[in-house]
């Protein structure tokens, strides 16, 4: 058997509330299937399941606060057969749903039965008083889910042809569809980035280097590679920072760590890149295997990610997995910035402002476009002299940016 725990999806996350599931006992699952909705510090989130097999039991009910690593499912893996066993008793929300005596249905109510649907998309429905069963659903063997009542919700609101203006209905149906999208409070997100940080800062001791590097051939390979592009697939510079870092990374892979009483090196470079949000707080969504993909699948990536982190729009394996982060404060801010490692990584890399400045080369001062990036580390992983070969790799690679 399979035990599916809670996920972890950064260090600045405690526990999450299962909103929903999206399967039930008997469904076949596989890897990347949404198993569950819960709602986090960082708004719901769809958690995936990364086996393959039949949903055994599910642990806890809806509307409960889970801490992380916690058993949600049993997961048998397809071939095996259910045995006898103990199994952890499930966890019930402070407010169980009550069952209720229901007086027998009559012919059409019984047809209206076998309509599947799940739970929460249910309860939206009725509080809406919307008739779930014209809804098409878009879940598991046809069941409607909650994006389909949400939908069709959305449908509702419009002008009414007698009244050639809003309908009530349509008001209702426009305060829960703000009630289901509502974004998590800024006070919730910047809680969690504290706590974090603060726990870094008291259990890590940092070490902190810099180095200046000479945008001139990379900025000029940028240009002269989006002038053969479409508008839509052009490659900013944050595209061309994340692949010298993971090249960088592949040649000192010290740092693509994580510390857990002792340097644990990863196989896979997944770079959690920083994104700060509208209203304020930031979230770290990751790219898997950084390293294996190419600049124009970077930024593919880029223009998918942004605008999805800034819409709590995320999945679960988007958010977790991160070996090391890049923190980029992109045109027009800052020249430097200092990070704080994000535990169990080991560093956190930081790209100011692209700013001209005077700058000597074999011989001659002239006027080149600079880029200080800045290394904070984890001094009881690694030590200056690895923070200082990296610094000197992301240089070579910039300086040879068709390479990439």
């Amino acid at each position: 058997m399979i035990e599916f725990k809670m996920p972890s999806l950064g260090a600045d996350m405690e526990d999450g509330t299962l909103v929903e599931w999206r399967k039930k006992p008997g469904d076949q699952v596989k890897r990347g299937d949404i198993l569950a909705d819960v709602d986090t510090q960082k708004g719901l989130i769809e958690i995936e399941v990364f086996d393959e097999g039949v949903i055994d039991t599910l642990l806890l009910e809806e509307g409960v606060k889970v801490p992380v690593g916690t058993i949600m499912a049993i997961i048998r893996p397809l071939g095996e057969v259910t045995e006898e066993k103990d199994i952890p008793s499930a966890i019930s929300s402070e407010e169980p749903e009550k069952s209720e005596e229901v007086p027998a249905k009559t012919s059409e109510e019984k047809e209206e039965r076998r309509v599947k649907i799940t739970p929460l998309a249910k309860r939206i429905a009725l509080e809406n008083n919307l008739d779930y069963s014209v809804i098409n659903g878009t879940g598991p063997e046809g069941a409607i889910v909650k994006k389909d009542v949400e939908k069709a919700l959305a449908e509702a609101v419009g002008p009414s042809k007698e009244m050639g203006g809003f309908t009530e209905k349509a008001d209702e149906a426009i305060v829960e569809v703000k009630k289901e999208h509502k974004t998590p409070p800024i006070k919730a997100i910047r809680t969690a980035v504290a706590a974090a940080m603060s726990k870094s800062n008291r259990e890590i001791p940092h070490y902190y280097l810099e180095k200046k590097i000479d945008m001139t051939r990379a900025l000029e390979w940028l240009t002269e590679t989006n002038s053969g592009l479409p508008v839509q697939k052009r490659i900013l510079p944050a595209a061309l920072f994340i692949k010298s870092v993971a090249s960088s990374l592949v040649d000192v892979p010290e740092l693509n760590a994580e510390w857990e009483d002792e340097l644990v090196i990863k196989n896979e470079i997944n770079i959690g890149f920083v994104v700060s949000l509208r209203s304020g707080g930031i979230v770290v969504p990751s790219l898997k295997n950084a390293d294996l993909k190419s600049v124009g699948e970077i930024m593919e990536w880029l223009n998918d990610i942004i605008p999805r982190s800034r819409s709590f729009n995320l999945r679960s394996s988007e958010l977790s997995g991160s070996t090391v982060t890049i923190t980029n404060l992109g045109e027009g801010g800052a020249d430097k910035v200092f990070g704080i490692v994000y535990p169990p990584q080991v560093a956190i890399i930081g790209l100011g402002s692209v700013a001209e400045e005077p700058f000597a080369k074999k011989g001659m001062v002239g006027i080149h476009p600079m880029l200080y990036v800045t290394l904070s580390g984890d001094h009881r992983a690694t030590d200056g002299l690895v923070g200082s070969r990296f610094l000197a790799a992301m240089d070579k690679h910039l300086q040879n940016p068709q390479a990439l």
